[in-house]
């Protein structure tokens, strides 16, 4: 019967080693069996490391799984832990770019040169027919990856490092929002809005600086038209075609001031649907107070506002401005960028921007609109200048003065 010895042993024709491993969470040691190994002296190095690694707390329990099995398994785990949203885009990234092209790589074999590769096609001709993937994409894709591999060394222990954070991106390019429109523009805009019964939706993403998921996920309760506040506390999104709610990005809310004027519209807005309502009767849908419906009073999918609003830019080009001076092209989510640079623009402080946009760290919205401030800090210099003789001549022409 075959001995252990120094914690080998040979099992019909293979070696196999034994250690302890003390378990993270009670401290306890426990036996790790791994086996396989041609030669006793491959079972003894192998021994050897992995007790190296158990001492400094780095052990790895020695797999054959696959990416692709791996983050299959990674998926499940996470599907009652995150938001909708949030694991739609992992499932998404992993099975339409990281699967296809590593998913067959055993994941103990991951390296850092194998990720940057990954990357390096994606960005070159990772889309569809072949066309190169955007940066912010596989931005994305690797936010994915590393947060995966994080979890296969912290929680799984099935990695002693993370080559997700060794691997190379391309440069991203062009990652600072334009400016879209002037603001003269977007009033061009909310003036041939006005006619239509959403018009109170594009005033208030313009005015606030909203996400288009809060907006179709605000309800009447959430807004204090006598404080001139809205609260954001949530968000829509469709999922493999239904509509979902869940919290907001940052996930926490915030209360966002608005102007009077927005004030008197959203009124206005508040009478139109108790209107609709009267005239819907029994067909008009319980929405929990959603703000922005249908006539009907069934929620907005994100979709409908985002072609509305190219149906708006598109009959103002042919009825209004014409061949002359057309509006140029614009998301809705430009309303926002709209929002946070004019802000900038006029002085507001960043910090006051990022809480409005509802941006966790303020250095979020420097990184985003740093090209904004940088344009804003042009004469900066001149003005202290200014201010310095402006101080030395008021000093200079006190009476009794001596130089």
């Amino acid at each position: 019967m075959p001995r252990l010895r120094d914690g080998v042993i040979k099992r019909g024709g293979s070696w196999s080693y034994v250690i302890r491993v003390p378990d993270p969470a009670t401290g306890v040691s426990k036996p790790r069996w791994v086996g396989g190994f041609e030669t006793e002296d491959a079972a003894k190095a192998a021994r050897d490391e992995a007790r190296v690694r158990a001492r400094r707390g780095g052990y790895v329990n020695r797999s054959t799984a696959t990416v692709a099995v791996y983050l299959a398994e990674w998926l499940d785990t996470h599907a009652a832990t995150v938001k909708p949203k949030t694991l739609a885009g992992y499932r998404h990234d992993i099975e339409h770019y990281i699967v296809p092209r590593i998913g067959r790589i055993r994941l103990q074999a991951l390296r850092p040169a194998v990720i940057s590769k990954l990357y390096r096609e994606l960005a070159e001709h990772g889309g569809r027919d072949g066309r190169p993937l955007s940066s912010w994409t596989v931005s994305h894709i690797h936010r994915t990856l590393r947060k995966a591999l994080a979890d296969a060394v912290d929680v799984e222990q099935l990695l002693a490092v993370n080559p997700a954070e060794r691997s190379k991106r391309p440069r991203n390019r062009g990652a600072e929002p334009g400016r879209v429109w002037t603001t003269e523009q977007l009033d061009s805009l909310l003036t041939v809005a006005r006619a239509h019964r959403l018009f109170a939706f594009y005033r208030l993403a313009a005015c606030t600086g909203a996400r288009r998921g809060e907006l179709l996920y605000l309800r009447w309760q959430a807004v204090d038209l006598g404080a001139a506040e809205i609260t954001f506390g949530g968000s829509t999104a469709v999922i493999r075609g239904q509509r979902v709610e869940g919290t907001t990005k940052g996930g926490r809310s915030r209360v966002v001031s608005i102007d009077k004027e927005t004030v008197v519209i959203l009124r206005e807005h508040h009478r139109q649907q108790a209107e609709e309502r009267l005239a819907a009767g029994s067909a008009w849908t319980d929405n929990d107070g959603l703000v922005f419906t249908t006539r009907w009073g069934e929620p907005l999918y994100p979709d409908t506002v985002t072609a509305l609003m190219n149906k708006l830019i598109s009959g103002y080009n042919k009825k209004v401005a014409g061949p002359a001076q057309p509006l140029p092209h614009a998301r809705l989510h430009d309303l926002r960028h709209l929002h946070a640079t004019t802000l900038l623009l006029a002085g507001v402080p960043v910090h006051v921007v990022a809480a409005r946009l509802g941006h966790a760290d303020p250095a979020v919205t420097l990184r985003i609109y740093s090209h904004v401030l940088r344009e804003h800090a042009i004469g900066i210099g001149d003005v202290f200048a200014q201010a310095v003789q402006a101080s030395v001549s008021k000093s200079v022409s006190k009476p009794g003065h001596e130089r």
